[in-house]
């Protein structure tokens, strides 16, 4: 039994020699020191040894075990650093290439006019105020001279959530919020938004769309100056030389 440990502990260490890569590895560490290895097979036979010779064969068989066990992930360690300095041999890459460039997308029309608007109306000294897109009927419309059963609400189709929450059919409730929290102070912004109505899809409409009105409220404040402001604004919008025309429209809620 000693002699065969021996032997095995020799021929298994040659074998390691000769291993390559990390499958050889594997399949040499299963050939000797898994459950079916050849070590694992001779030194279950101990047990049927005379009792005298049972306890050098064990100490020696687990000296041969950890001999192999501790060449085993020695290699393990040397195959490792070689196929990492292969790949870095192989595999390099030049550094001083120039990068690949990352396309860049590009903001909505909507995005970039609503921009240009903000703009415009910021040089003119207007803030910009946001409201909710989910609003009350109380703002919606109430508050704005439109109270239950009125003709002027058969201008929309509004979506509504419950009887008493809608999506905002105008950018106006804004009105009444931002002249509620400034107020007795001057008021000069826009309201920007998107609006909601249930109306027929078509190639020039949705159910969707932005919308942007205005508020100015203060001492001095006359019918010249909202013309000023919105020809200054065509102007800077569409040209300075675009001219502009004033039409009347009626709206029943005013």
């Amino acid at each position: 039994m000693l002699e065969e440990l021996r032997e095995l502990k020799e021929k298994a260490l040659q074998e390691l020699e000769g291993v390559s890569d990390s499958k050889e590895l594997e399949s040499w560490h299963i050939k000797y020191l898994g459950k079916k290895g050849r070590l694992t097979v001779l030194m279950r036979g101990i047990g049927r040894l005379p009792p005298q010779e049972r306890p050098a064969a064990g100490r020696l068989g687990n000296e041969v075990k950890a001999a192999l066990q501790s060449a085993y992930e020695a290699k393990g360690e040397a195959l490792k650093r070689e196929e990492l300095e292969r790949a870095l041999r192989e595999e390099r890459v030049d550094v001083t290439l120039p990068g690949r460039p990352v396309a860049l997308g590009r903001l909505h029309l909507s995005t970039q006019v609503l921009r240009e608007i903000y703009r415009i109306f910021a040089e003119m000294g207007f803030q910009i105020f946001e409201t909710p897109e989910v609003e009350t009927d109380l703002y919606n419309f109430e508050l704005l001279n439109m109270p239950p059963y009125h003709p002027a609400r058969d201008m929309w189709d509004t979506f509504y959530i419950n009887e008493q929450v809608l999506l905002r059919s105008h950018t106006s409730p804004g009105q009444i919020r931002v002249m509620r929290k400034y107020c007795p102070e001057p008021i000069r912004v826009i309201l920007p938004g998107k609006c909601y109505r249930y109306e027929q899809v078509t190639a020039r409409s949705e159910f969707m769309f932005h919308q942007v009105e205005g508020l100015a409220v203060g001492r001095h404040i006359t019918m010249a100056d909202l013309k000023g402001v919105l020809i200054e604004f065509c102007r800077q919008m569409f040209g300075a030389e675009r001219k502009v025309r004033f039409r009347c429209s009626y709206f029943p809620f005013t």
